[in-house]
């Protein structure tokens, strides 16, 4: 008869892994994608790097949870914005803030999901997430144009260059921390957004 875990092993197990995955995340925002090795990820979780291993066949196996599971926390909220009554030209310029700003508060983590150099399994992810986040901004474009608010065009062109353009901003003060202060950024950011999307 095979083996079966009982409740609180499997507890036990899931409590670890959860606990790892956060240890990960805090190392990948502190160092970035190459230096957040098995050792170092080890070493802030207090384990054995061996045990690692029980968890996760491989680092990139390690680097995309952490990756799906920040970056889905992200589309998350922005989906909430987006999605939440009203406007949608406010939800429009409110999402691009409060996504913004959500990343200029937690630097390290944001360039990792956005710009730092990563493994090509992070960067199959990356892309996905682009695409995810483009539908979102894809759906309160064509909201608005259907309202009349927007102008007629191509929601999924404006959406993908609001996600490349967004993106593209934060890249320098991301990985760089200082010059432009954090509302004259958003405010700029905002503003571009929504000329992008052609809003009076």
């Amino acid at each position: 008869m095979a083996y079966r875990k009982t409740p609180a092993e499997v507890r036990r197990l899931e409590a670890a892994r959860e606990h790892l995955v956060a240890c990960a995340t805090s190392v990948v925002a502190e160092v970035g994608w190459s230096q957040a090795s098995v050792t170092a990820v080890a070493d802030a979780a207090g384990i054995a790097a061996g045990s690692v291993y029980q968890h996760f066949p491989s680092k990139a196996a390690l680097a995309v949870e952490v990756f799906r599971r920040a970056a889905g926390h992200e589309l998350e909220v922005l989906g909430e914005v987006l999605a939440a009554p009203g406007d949608p030209v406010d939800r429009l310029g409110r999402g691009v803030r409060v996504f913004a700003r959500r990343a200029l508060e937690n630097r390290g983590l944001a360039h990792a999901l956005l710009a730092a150099p990563a493994e090509a399994a992070v960067g199959a992810e990356r892309l996905d997430f682009r695409r995810r986040y483009r539908a979102l901004f894809a759906a309160v474009v064509r909201e608005g144009i259907a309202e009349g608010a927007l102008p007629e065009q191509d929601g999924e062109v404006t959406a993908a260059a609001l996600t490349g353009a967004v993106g593209e901003v934060l890249v320098d003060p991301l990985g760089s921390p200082g010059g432009t202060t954090t509302e004259a950024l958003l405010d700029e950011l905002t503003a571009l957004a929504l000329r992008c999307a052609g809003a009076p």
